[in-house]
């Protein structure tokens, strides 16, 4: 299974975002461990999801970027005329 890992420096910013999305939208102040684990149930939970979503949209715009260059690569071809000279 798919496990996101985020760096110290990357979850701290996030914990704080929850803390403040708790307060705001609930009026609830929750701590800093209560966050990180909220943060890590949250990531373990919806990170496979993500990840296959980016996947699906890297293959959907791979794929309209190869028909572009095919098109562009049929536009260089020469015209080939035969019959006499």
């Amino acid at each position: 299974m798919l496990t996101v890992k985020l760096s110290k420096e990357q979850k701290e910013p996030l914990v704080r975002r929850v803390q403040e999305y708790f307060l705001d939208e609930r009026g609830e102040k929750i701590g800093d461990l209560a966050a990180e684990f909220l943060l890590d149930y949250m990531t373990q939970e919806l990170g496979p999801v993500i990840y296959n979503q980016a996947i699906q949209d890297a293959v959907k715009l791979v794929g309209e970027k190869m028909v572009s260059l095919e098109d562009d690569l049929h536009s260089l071809e020469k015209p080939i005329k035969f019959g006499r000279r």
